[in-house]
């Protein structure tokens, strides 16, 4: 049997010895009333504290910055404040990651008089943030190995052909992006495929879903597939195997000895098309929903075609490089379309990179991917 008088608590117990940190002050700051948790945690007497000692003397030097700017202004606003994130500095230097939630109380005439403060250990909290930081970092760096894995490749070269990509990661916190792009040769030898694609989604499980649906582009085009079957088979695989849905992209097929381009554009921005003497015109046909949408497997791709005069670029990209928070995405495709004008003439690498740096913002958070292919090249 347990004595009952073990299990008794007295108000003053309960005070003193409580799991969070108890404090009374002035409206300065000097401390008139503490618990024992608090004394623990700063390492100083009780005597040391009262009427000696002001509160925001045992913050670091950011808390006590906070709470001369903001702690005490919204307290007198507010009458409270809460899950205030400050450290404590104990008397022998060692800092104790904390939370406040401080309350003002006021006396009889409602004047304030008394600002009581209840202080919680957030140590395990920092641990946690902290690994919680750290697994994001890991995540981060396997999905970036797996996208620079999957987006490495030699790019098609042959005499009259220029291929070249700029690509340049998004700055959206610990992850990666789904967007992707690919350049290959098709079996016959003289036809290209050039393809630009945008998962949903960031992260290690858009970087994989990001590989399975290039290779799946790859598998397809290798079976004589036209861009129209092709994007319609590759809606049947994002199906029976439940990945990519409202992916979008662009896949063409471009024959280098006629000229002829033939695309579909499956819920991606259109390609842009310079064309020697001609202004830079978005291709808007061959237009369709993204991937696995609602209804889009029961019917054909429709895919479009153009045909090209020597020294012609297509340019395939992905809306990371026209979107952004303070542009509207018209304004953003005729800047795009302006910039290449003024590049028209330049290599297929000069070209994508001058566009991509041109058009890079600040405020930036998506991928910028940007896929150049020119055709009836001279040698240089």
């Amino acid at each position: 049997m347990i004595d009952d008088a073990l299990l008794e608590d007295t108000a003053e117990d309960l005070f003193e010895d409580a799991p969070c940190g108890y404090l009374s002050t002035r409206l300065d700051g000097t401390i008139v009333k503490v618990n024992r948790t608090f004394e623990t945690w700063t390492g100083l007497a009780r005597g040391e504290l009262l009427e000696r000692r002001r509160f925001q003397e045992l913050l670091a030097p950011g808390g006590r910055i906070y709470h001369e700017t903001h702690y005490v202004p919204l307290l007198r606003m507010q009458g409270t404040v809460r899950a205030v994130a400050v450290e404590i500095v104990g008397a022998d230097g060692t800092r104790m990651p904390a939370l406040i939630n401080s309350v003002l109380r006021h006396d009889a005439a409602g004047r304030p008089q008394v600002i009581r403060t209840t202080v919680f250990d957030a140590t395990d909290r920092r641990r946690y943030e902290q690994e919680l930081l750290r697994a994001q970092r890991r995540e981060h760096d396997i999905a970036q190995q797996l996208q620079r894995g999957m987006l490495s490749g030699e790019l098609p070269a042959a005499e009259g052909l220029e291929v070249d990509v700029a690509y340049r990661p998004g700055d959206a916190g610990l992850e990666v992006g789904g967007d992707w792009y690919d350049a290959f040769w098709l079996d016959d030898g003289d036809t290209i495929g050039l393809v630009v694609g945008d998962v949903v989604g960031r992260g290690i499980e858009a970087a994989a879903t990001m590989g399975q649906l290039r290779s799946a582009v790859r598998a397809l085009a290798s079976t004589g597939l036209g861009p129209g079957a092709l994007v319609s088979a590759l809606d049947g695989y994002a199906r029976r195997h439940a990945i990519g849905r409202m992916t979008t992209l662009v896949y063409a097929q471009l024959n280098l000895a006629t000229r002829r381009l033939r695309f579909v554009a499956a819920g991606h921005p259109p390609p842009l098309i310079v064309k020697p003497g001609e202004d830079p015109c978005f291709a808007e046909d061959g237009r369709s929903l993204p991937l696995d949408a609602h209804g889009v497997s029961a019917h054909a791709r429709e895919e479009a075609v153009r045909e090209l005069p020597p020294r012609s670029a297509i340019l395939l990209y992905t809306d990371g490089l026209v979107e952004s928070r303070s542009r509207l995405l018209d304004d953003g495709m005729d800047r795009l379309r302006r910039e290449v004008a003024v590049h028209r003439d330049e290599a297929a690498a000069d070209l994508t990179a001058n566009v991509a740096r041109a058009l890079h913002e600040a405020e930036r958070t998506d991928d910028v991917c940007l896929l150049a292919a020119r055709i009836g090249v001279a040698a240089r």
